[in-house]
């Protein structure tokens, strides 16, 4: 697997989080959803490049959850990072949507 372009984490109250964040995923739609529930991840692949990770991993406080944004293009691969230097605010969109979306399964 490809290096994460962006990856971020947050601790959140309950191990139970993988469920949550399944439905969370399902219901926005917007790509192919692959659930491994040995490995505690939910992945939404959609577009010609994107890759959104989730895992899960249980703590002494709660769970860790960790996003993390790969290109997987087969095609035009070398194109996706300064395409997304370009979308100015790529990375700050990202955090916040992550900030928002760990918010909500609190």
């Amino acid at each position: 697997m490809t290096e994460p372009m962006i990856e971020l984490t947050a601790t959140v109250p309950a191990d139970s989080v993988l469920t949550s964040v399944e439905a969370v995923i399902r219901a926005a739609g917007g790509g192919r959803v692959e659930v491994d529930r040995a490995r505690r991840t939910v992945a939404v692949q959609g577009g010609w490049w994107y890759r959104g990770e989730y895992q899960v991993e249980a703590t002494a406080d709660g769970a860790r959850l960790t996003h993390r944004v790969r290109n997987v293009a087969h095609r035009g691969r070398w194109a996706v990072p300064p395409a997304n230097r370009l979308f100015i605010g790529y990375r700050a969109r990202t955090e916040r949507n992550f900030a928002a979306f760990v918010a909500s399964l609190a």
